[in-house]
């Protein structure tokens, strides 16, 4: 929610290896539990905000599940992707708004 994403599509290559198969995200690199721990959902909503990024939830504790710090760097991810010749980039969108709850 506070950095970019991608959109991908298949390569032929991809469809032999893995039936058309890509990272859905970047997996996470710490429990939702250690997340909350790092900082409290309204402090991330802060930081979001001072990003340009608007946040709405009804409970800020699960926002500070899902803060970026608890995820692997999604363009490591991507780049591996494309490596592997799995999945090719189409675009990389820049978030504007995060709704959680």
């Amino acid at each position: 929610m506070g950095t970019e994403s991608y959109e991908l599509s298949g390569t032929l290559e991809g469809r032999e290896k893995t039936f058309w198969s890509t990272c859905d995200g970047a997996g996470r690199m710490m429990s939702r539990t250690q997340a909350k721990k790092q900082m409290s959902g309204r402090d991330l909503a802060k930081q979001l905000a001072r990003a340009g990024i608007l946040v709405d939830s009804t409970q800020w504790s699960l926002l500070a599940e899902e803060a970026p710090y608890a995820y692997k760097d999604v363009s490591a991810v991507v780049e591996t992707c494309e490596g592997a010749r799995l999945s090719k980039k189409v675009a990389r969108l820049r978030p504007l708004a995060v709704v959680k709850g």
